[in-house]
């Protein structure tokens, strides 16, 4: 929530960032598309360390493709109304994208799980090595 008023904050300052609200939407998108792409990329990382254990892969794609369900209703949920202009105004466009962009930021993190080294002895790892 801390960083959502920050970087709002930061992206309607005339003196450095955007001034329009186009320039703002852009921004935002931007950001959220940089998220994603770590997320992919994280992603991959996982699969190619991982090419060996199918069983755990299976288990995972299942997991990630529920995500992106998660993901698209969550933000749903947060925004419901039909006409998200007449609703929210002409900042949508970024709250939108501040949104996709938190929690696919949130889930690269639990990603990375999978990504770090563990010790010998820590029951708790599961699939993670």
């Amino acid at each position: 929530m801390k960083k959502t008023v920050i970087l709002f904050s930061l992206m309607f300052s005339s003196s450095v960032f955007a001034q329009t609200q186009a320039e703002m939407n852009k921004m935002a998108y931007d950001n959220y598309s940089k998220a994603d792409k770590q997320l992919n990329l994280v992603y991959g990382e996982i699969l190619k360390k991982y090419v060996k254990d199918q069983v755990f892969l299976k288990k995972l794609k299942v997991a990630q493709n529920l995500w992106i369900k998660f993901r698209d209703a969550q933000v749903a949920a947060k925004y419901p109304e039909e006409d998200k202009q007449y609703h929210y105004g002409t900042a949508f466009p970024v709250c939108y994208n501040i949104s996709m962009q938190e929690l696919t930021e949130q889930r690269t993190k639990e990603l990375k799980v999978w990504l770090e080294k563990y010790y010998d002895g820590d029951v708790c790892s599961g699939s993670a090595r």
